[in-house]
């Protein structure tokens, strides 16, 4: 039935796209050149036309519409439509309503109907015999029983039989009556209804053309509807392919209009089939040669970023194949159409034979290319649509399909860009659907095409003028296949194809034999990949595979060292050809080269190890940086170099034990090398470049933290927002060149002939100043060399000042090297005779270096600022020194030591823990000397004490004056006078004070990164004058409260006097609960050694401790209780010693206990003079009489001194 419908659709005749672009536009001329049959179609609309009242009153129209009534003249047809158009269309719609709300009323069953009176004949009769209303009313009814059923079928497709509408005899006459009822009756009849009823009659879609032909404006809303209301797939279904079919009629009236159909097929994901057809039907004005309009329409929907569309698509192919192969199925015309155009392209004689070198010379530079270069873009894109239907929507290729693949994928592009990029999609098209290749003649042929391709990559690569070629592919497969990486694969074919297709790693092992077999071999592999070019300015711009890729899958898989393959000398050259964004690979690459030159690639042959880049190769990347040939190596390849460095000497460290036990070491990089690297100013360099430089620069700090601290310092990189921040930036700016005006040697004399020329010297200095840290590297070496002079009297101030603001810019860009220059400047003259120079291992193996400098350093404020800040560099170099030296030696000392034991029988070998042990009792001894010496400079000289500086002003301008000190007493009035003038005149800002605040800044550094330092320190102890210093000046000296009672319980005498000391200014400084604490305890220690030590020992005990008591008590009132029993307690002791030796010592013991209980009693009331006033003793007295006797005035002392602090503070 389906064929004759066919036939008899074929013998009907449709509205062609000329006639329908001229009733769009009323193109008069064009409808009078119509013949007959085709006018006879579009009448209803004419006559319409014609006998309407036109809106268009204009001249022009008037003309036109005498022209459409002369053509209608000769038409009989007309008259007809003329009858049809007189009807009382008002009454006919309001019938038609009513049989409407009946038939709603009865359940949509065909019962009475007022439209149609009870019909005598068929309907076909009734037509003929009717007049012009009656068949209006008889087509109404048919019209409205066909809506009202689509409307109730809930979207299940039927089939209505209907004679009216598949009458061969009447079907103009019913069509003209459908379009009159349609254009008079709109609101009953809208046409989108109209259209969807017209599909579920035979005949339906020649009555939809028919229809929209005399309504032209309505096309667009006539096909949003139908595919708005079609299926997901319609190839399913016959309402479907009908609904299809009967859309691909209307864009073959309309075909301007087809792609923007297609377009709402797509948005919709409705009609797969449609899209296709129209796509099929479409034929462009002006062909493109490159690509066809089926290839571009498929691929965008498979490949496009909608996922929705892709499923919806891909359903459809699916869905095609499983029937029964069809001719009139789109997906069958869609798959003949794609192989027509694949054959179309084909080579027309292909050559199979291996071409050799003799035949190159014949054929030219064609490059042995079956493939035409312009079908070369066109093959690539049906290569791409072949995946993805064949990847994403499951297509199953017929073997004639495959056939035709195969011989496309094995053909030879010539050497362009886009021939390499068709070999690269042939290659992985090959790899993702092997099942292409069936029988042993195509494997063979493939094999073939594969050595071509080997053979060809070279020239290739030069003709096409591209970097990444499908030559690394191929290497990087090969690698990959050899270390049986086959996701690493998969993933590389998905990239290089641009889509996700699931392949099976089990799929690949028939490429796997043939690639390590018969192809390539992993010796073949090595040996070709050292010979690949490296990149040209290598940069994450360029994309693609390339010679990096397959090297470092070489690397990784120890290919080189298990062929012994040289490696050294590309990954060198490659490292030297770069320049930014950094590639990603670079990294990874040499974090791999290390590892294949420490690890060997098996336990069986040690040696197997690739070599490292040699000490002068790393020297010629970084010595032209300083040169004049600035720009032969890009900081790129700098920093690469510097990374590679430090990454080997980090990792050879990490795998010391391993290197031990295969009796291995390989060489470290000198020392020497390293101080010539400008490290500190790369890494500043890289600082600005971190968006380019990727992670390189993080990379680099850790590797810095890690082995170079003194790199690293906190107090560096605030100096280095200083130096690089805005402000500096505008007053570099205000230089009119980059270029100094003074010269080193002009720098040189001008630090000659000081202090005359302190005001050149001056100016010279403030313009260095304006320069950047980078530009004052040439003159490092004239500041560092002429410090010493700094040093005589009469220099400014402010010329140090700007010297140590010098040095502090270059101290940011090359801190390693001005640290030795600056050591070395600063020796004493002695040594600087004996020219003694310094090198940078020396100071890392003894940092106190740094403090044996001429002593006139210890009183200039700003270079003392620089030797602090050179000794806390070097303090953290000699650590990290020391580390980097146990691990070195540790694992290869142990693995030779034979006898270690000296003889004695049963002592096992020298633990590892002792070593470490030994090196931080040889870092703590350091600290502390470290820390000694600089607290030793804080004391004043004996010139200086003459002058009257005295180191307590600083904790005395805290607390006020402190009592109990009997030699300060013991002052005359004159020798106080002096001190006091002293101290006006020079008040704080004394050269003196300035470098204590100095020191102390330092140290309380110290003692925060290292608390066990301060312990230390303080259990060894230091002047007893320099406590109101340290505890004032030092914040964080307060953590010595948690080791005070540990310092207590020391056996020797002097520990515990000066932890005493030391807690009496910590609770005046800090007057917390653990003060407190810590106080009781101190005075129950002082109980307790009261009635232990001997005579003498407790003179020597007390004499000193006493006035701390006095602290205690002003700091806490609450103690005044246990000091005042403690007190009693040492004078009732002392007296009873001496009690046959003096008579005035019962009257003593008296006055203690009155003071004990009644010390108010002791003042008078009005703040006047003590009641009980002591007698006045002379030193000369004191001093020869009995210990116990000065101990025993010094408790009285002691007592009042409390006494008048407490009521002074009240």
């Amino acid at each position: 039935p389906q064929d004759a419908q066919t036939i008899r659709l074929a013998g009907l005749q449709f509205v062609s796209s000329y006639a329908f672009e001229a009733m769009q536009k009323v193109d008069v001329v064009r409808l009078a050149a119509l013949s007959d049959p085709e006018l006879r179609l579009l009448l209803p609309c004419l006559v319409r036309m014609a006998l309407c009242a036109p809106a268009d009153q204009s001249q022009s129209w008037a003309q036109d519409k005498k022209l459409i009534l002369r053509l209608l003249s000769g038409v009989e047809a007309v008259n007809s439509i003329v009858a049809l158009l007189s009807v009382d269309f008002h009454a006919l719609e309001q019938d038609a309503r009513k049989e409407q709300q009946l038939r709603h009323k009865a359940g949509g069953s065909n019962g009475e109907s007022i439209l149609v009176s009870q019909l005598q004949h068929g309907l076909t009769l009734e037509f003929e015999h009717s007049d012009p209303l009656r068949r209006l009313r008889l087509t109404l009814s048919e019209l409205l029983a066909i809506m009202n059923k689509v409307a109730d079928s809930n979207g299940e497709f039927f089939l209505k039989s209907s004679e009216l509408f598949e009458s061969p005899v009447y079907l103009e006459e019913v069509a003209d009556v459908l379009c009159i009822l349609q254009a008079e009756l709109p609101s009953l009849l809208p046409i989108v209804d109209v259209a969807e009823a017209l599909l579920h009659v035979r005949n339906g879609d020649w009555f939809l053309c028919l229809l929209v032909a005399n309504v032209p404006d309505s096309f667009n809303e006539v096909c949003r509807g139908l595919i708005k209301n079609g299926e997901r797939q319609d190839e399913e279904s016959v309402g479907g392919r009908r609904r299809t079919e009967a859309l691909r009629q209307l864009c073959q009236m309309n075909p301007s209009q087809a792609l923007n159909i297609r377009a709402m097929v797509v948005e919709e994901c409705h009609l797969p089939g449609l899209g296709v057809a129209l796509t099929l039907d479409y034929k462009p004005d002006t062909a493109d040669e490159a690509v066809s309009p089926l290839v571009s329409y498929v691929s965008g929907l498979l490949l496009g970023t909608n996922s929705k569309v892709r499923t919806w698509f891909s359903m459809f192919i699916r869905n095609g194949q499983q029937r029964k192969r069809e001719s009139s199925s789109v997906l069958w015309q869609m798959r003949r159409q794609l192989l027509l155009e694949l054959v179309a392209i084909l080579p027309r004689s292909r050559s199979t034979h291996v071409p050799n070198d003799g035949d190159m010379e014949e054929e030219g530079a064609s490059g042995y290319s079956g493939l035409r270069e312009e079908f070369v873009v066109k093959a690539s894109a049906l290569l791409r649509l072949y995946c993805a239907l064949m990847g994403i929507a499951g297509l199953r290729p017929t073997d004639e399909e495959a056939e035709q693949l195969l011989q496309l994928m094995t053909s030879r592009p010539p050497a362009t860009p886009a021939g390499v990029r068709f070999v690269s999609l042939s290659f992985c098209k090959l790899l993702a659907f092997p099942t292409l290749v069936s029988t042993p003649e195509q494997e063979q042929l493939m094999v073939m095409w594969l050595s071509w391709m080997i053979k060809e990559e070279e020239y290739f690569e030069s003709a096409a003028g591209v970097s990444a070629s499908f030559g690394e592919m191929l290497l990087l497969v090969a690698m990959y296949f050899h270390s049986n990486q086959l996701s690493s694969i998969i993933e590389l074919v998905c990239s290089t194809l641009g889509m996700k297709i699931a392949i099976k790693p089990s799929s690949l092992s028939k490429m796997k034999t043939i690639f390590t077999q018969e192809i390539f071999t992993e010796q073949v592999v090595t040996a070709h990949a050292v010979r690949v070019a490296v990149t040209n300015n290598l940069s994450a711009n360029i994309t693609g595979f390339l010679p990096i890729h397959c090297i470092y899958q070489l690397l990784r898989s120890r290919a080189f060292t298990k062929h012994k393959v040289s490696i050294k000398d590309w990954i060198y050259r490659q490292l030297c050809e770069t320049t930014t964004p950094i590639h990603t690979q670079l990294i990874p690459l040499i974090d791999a080269y290390i590892n294949s030159i420490l690890t060997p690639a098996s336990k069986a042959n040690p040696e197997a190890t690739n070599q490292p880049i040699t000490e002068q190769e790393i020297l010629n990347v970084f010595q032209s940086s300083a040169g004049v040939r600035r720009q032969r190596y890009s900081i790129t390849t700098q920093l690469l170099i510097l990374y590679y460095i430090l990454s080997y000497e980090e990792n050879l460290l990490a795998s010391t034990k391993q290197l031990a036990l295969m009796q291995r070491k390989p060489k470290s990089y000198s020392a020497a090398l390293m101080d010539q690297i400008p490290i500190k100013y790369l890494v500043t360099q890289a600082q600005g470049l971190q968006q380019e430089l990727g992670g390189l620069h993080s990379a680099l700090l850790r590797l810095l933290a890690t082995n170079y601290p003194h790199l690293c310092l906190v107090e560096d990189w605030v100096c280095e927002e200083e130096v690089t921040g805005t402000l500096p930036l505008l007053r570099r700016m205000m230089l009119p060149s980059n270029t100094c005006r003074y010269t080193q040697s002009q720098l040189h004399q001008a630090f000659q002939k000081l202090p005359s020329s302190s005001p050149r010297l001056m100016r010279i200095l403030e313009h260095l100043t304006l320069l950047s840290p980078g530009d004052l590297i040439p003159y490092a070496e004239a500041l560092t060399a002429s410090m010493a002079l700094l040093l005589e009297p009469a220099v400014p101030r402010r010329i140090l000042q700007t010297l140590n603001k010098l040095w502090m810019g270059l101290n940011t860009v090359m801190p390693r090297r001005l640290w030795v220059m600056t050591v070395n400047a600063l020796q004493p003259s002695a040594k600087l005779l004996r020219q003694q120079r310094y090198t940078q291992n020396d100071l890392m193996v003894d940092p106190l270096i740094v403090l044996r400098c001429d002593q006139r350093v210890y009183r200039c404020p700003p270079l003392m600022d620089i030797v602090l800040h050179m000794l806390n560099g070097y303090l953290l170099a000699s650590k990290a020194y020391l580390h980097c030296h146990l691990k070195e030696t540790a694992d290869f000392d142990r693995q030779n030591q034979t006898v270690s034991n000296l003889g004695v029988p049963g002592q096992p070998d020298t633990p590892e823990v002792t070593r470490e042990e030994l090196k931080n009792a040889l870092l703590s001894a350091q600290d502390s000397a470290a820390v000694q010496i600089l607290l030793e400079v804080c004391l004043p000289t004996s010139e200086e004490q003459q002058l009257g500086a005295n180191t307590e002003s600083l904790l005395r301008s805290i607390r006020g004056p402190l009592p109990g000190k009997s030699k300060q007493g013991s002052l005359g009035p004159r020798a106080r006078g002096k001190v006091e003038d002293a101290e006006q005149e020079g008040g704080l800002l004394s050269d003196l004070r300035e470098v204590q605040c100095l020191i102390c800044c330092l140290l309380h550094q110290m003692f925060i990164a290292d608390p066990n330092i301060a312990k230390l320190v303080h259990f060894q102890g230091y002047p007893q004058a320099l406590l109101p210093l340290t505890v004032a000046g030092i914040p964080s000296i307060h953590i010595c409260l948690d080791f005070i009672p540990e310092l207590l319980a020391q056996p020797q005498l002097e520990k515990q006097i000066f932890a005493i000391q030391l807690l009496s200014y910590l609770c005046t400084q800090y007057a917390l609960p653990k003060s407190l604490s810590v106080a009781r305890l101190a005075i129950s220690v002082m109980g307790t050694l009261l009635t232990v030590l001997t005579r003498a020992k407790r003179f020597s005990f007390f004499m000193p401790i006493l006035p701390c008591l006095v602290a205690f008590c002003q700091a806490f009132p609450p103690l005044y209780d246990d000091v005042a029993a403690l007190l009693v307690q040492v004078g009732q002791v002392c007296a009873s010693d001496v009690a046959t030796k003096a008579r005035d010592i019962d009257p003593l013991i008296a006055r203690l206990q009155y003071l004990k209980e009644k010390p108010q009693g002791a003042v008078a009331p009005g703040g006047g003079s003590s009641k009980l006033s002591l007698p006045q003793r002379t030193a000369e007295e004191l001093g020869g009489a009995d210990p116990d006797v000065q101990l025993c005035y010094c408790v009285e002392a002691t007592f009042m001194d409390i006494i008048s602090s407490t009521l002074h503070g009240l």
